[in-house]
Order: C-alpha cells, then sequence, then structure tokens
C-alpha cells in the first residue's frame, strides 16, 4: 500500500513540474504540467488601454501559495500538499505611430523567471528555479475613443524554455500557444472604469509525450475608481478549460480545470512610472491547486 501512494504522489508531483512560463507549476492536473501558460490575473486597471506611442518596460513579481488541491468535485483530494511559487516577469512594448484599420499598431514580448517549492504526501518535496517559455505578439492594435479603449492581438508561446520528458523539472512546455486576446476599459470622466482582459488558448502536441493540451478560456478582470490621485479596485479572473486533453489520441476525462479569484487592487502614477499591488483570493476551484496570489506591478515609460 505505501508503494502505490508513493506512485501516486510521484505521478501527481510529475504532471506539477511538467511545466513552462510563468505559474505553470501553480496550476497542475488539468492539461499537461498545469492550466494555462498565461499568468491569470496578470492585468487589471485599464488592461484595455495600450499606451500611446512610444517604448515601455513593465516588471510583474508573484508570489503564489496554496495548500489544497481540488478535485473535479471541488473537494480537496490529497492529505498533504504546499506549493510556493515565486516569478518575475519582464515584458517590452512598443507602440509605433502606424495605423491600420484604425486602431494603432505594436509589439510586446515577455520573458519569465520562476522560482518553485511543493511538498506532496509521503514526504515527496522539490524546489526548482528556471527559466520559461518566451511569449511574443508582432502584431499587437489598439483603438481609443473618450470613455472606451479596446486591444486586440494573438499571443504566441514558444516553446524555446528547457525540456526533458524523462525528468520531473522543466521550465518549458516543448509545444506551442496561440492565444488570441481582446481586451477592453470603459471609463468615465469621474474617473470610474470597469477593464477586462479575455483570451482564449489553441495548444499544439507536445511530441514527446503524444499529449496534446485542451483548449482554454481565460479573463481578467477589474472594477475600479481613481480618488485622491489613486485608483482603487476588486479584480480577479476566471479560468475555465473548455476541450479535453487527448493523450495518444485517447480523451483524458474529468481533468478541466476551473478557478476564480477576486480581490483588492491598487495603483498609484508618478510622472512616466506606475505601481500596482494587489491580493487574489481563489475562490472557487476544480482539478487545480487552489490558494492566494500577491502581485506587484511596476512599469515605466522611456
Amino acid at each position: 500500500m505505501h508503494h502505490v501512494v508513493k506512485r501516486k504522489a510521484t505521478g501527481i508531483l510529475m504532471g506539477l513540474f511538467l511545466c513552462g512560463a510563468l505559474l505553470l507549476g501553480t496550476q497542475a492536473w488539468a492539461t499537461e504540467g498545469g492550466g494555462a501558460a498565461y499568468p491569470n490575473g496578470a492585468e487589471d486597471f485599464m488592461s484595455g488601454a495600450a499606451p500611446p506611442p512610444g517604448t515601455y518596460f513593465i516588471n510583474y513579481f508573484l508570489y503564489y501559495s496554496a495548500n489544497s488541491f481540488k478535485n473535479d468535485n471541488g473537494n480537496n483530494m490529497l492529505p498533504k500538499f504546499d506549493l510556493d511559487v515565486y516569478a518575475d516577469v519582464f515584458r517590452f512594448i512598443h507602440m509605433t505611430d502606424k495605423t491600420l484599420f484604425g486602431g494603432f499598431w505594436g509589439m510586446h514580448m515577455f520573458l519569465f523567471a520562476l522560482h518553485q517549492g511543493v511538498e506532496l504526501p509521503g514526504g515527496v518535496s522539490s524546489n526548482w528555479n528556471g527559466i520559461g517559455d518566451v511569449i511574443v505578439d508582432p502584431f499587437i492594435l489598439s483603438w481609443h475613443w473618450k470613455n472606451f479603449h479596446l486591444t486586440s492581438g494573438v499571443d504566441i508561446y514558444i516553446p524555446t524554455g528547457n525540456y526533458d520528458s524523462t525528468r520531473i523539472a522543466n521550465t518549458g512546455r516543448n509545444y506551442w500557444t496561440f492565444e488570441p486576446v481582446v481586451a477592453g476599459t470603459f471609463i468615465t470622466d469621474s474617473g470610474f472604469q470597469v477593464s477586462t482582459k479575455l483570451m482564449y488558448d489553441f495548444n499544439t502536441l507536445n511530441t514527446d509525450t503524444d499529449y496534446r493540451s485542451g483548449q482554454e478560456f481565460h479573463l481578467d478582470y477589474l472594477v475600479g475608481q481613481k480618488a485622491w490621485g489613486v485608483d482603487f479596485g476588486v479584480g480577479g479572473y476566471y479560468y475555465q478549460q473548455t476541450t479535453n486533453d487527448t493523450k495518444r489520441g485517447f480523451t483524458v476525462p474529468d481533468n478541466k480545470g476551473m478557478t476564480v479569484a477576486v480581490g483588492p487592487a491598487i495603483k498609484y502614477d508618478y510622472k512616466n512610472m506606475s505601481f500596482t499591488g494587489k491580493y487574489y483570493f481563489e475562490v472557487d476551484t476544480k482539478n487545480k491547486p487552489q490558494g492566494n496570489s500577491l502581485w506587484f506591478k511596476f512599469m515605466y515609460a522611456f
């Protein structure tokens, strides 16, 4: 019996660590290696408003912690589970003054660094560090009106991270993800805003494991108000895997991930910089760890 439990725990651990870009380890079980390639909850205030023509740098820092792992019914499935993730994301944006269909054309790129520690039943534990897969989008379009902003694009997740199917810890996913994005922000003259970023992921086949992760819908959201020169808000995210995974052409049943998160957010602008902090609570989860996340975001306009 001890060996059976140990094999099950080790199998779950391998699923947790077969991951790539930021937060893959925090969203294991659903899809191969765990959840969406995108770090859910990354965007918040004015998420639909791409900046004006120019060059920008954004640094996202995230600490995520979870001590429960939910099954398909939303109940705890492991007697012991602890997960801690520290992630640093570097995003470079360049918006041009060229227009197409009335929208400004731009591009961006994400680079990731990640540390993860996990502990499972049977004394199974591990820690690792790594660089994740690069994300690029060479064709962002953004439109701006008096009280509404809209941005669209297709983010491409390139399997540049290190990967070995025989190894527990990996920093790459070993497959591509294509993610259409539409983001919008409505903001009144008094500073009240509603912002959301909607994404849908199409994953290619991992040729080393013959595993294809299902398609995924997810969104970041925020409702906020500017007062005393500071933006206050309530935000979060929703994630839902929409199609089943397949392994060697066969459906993997009952593993579609789902998560809902909510929490407070605050932003302060100073000259050509902005500073954002937020804390999100995952309040409903299936087939994934359930935990909380602390975010800090710094933006600099060159």
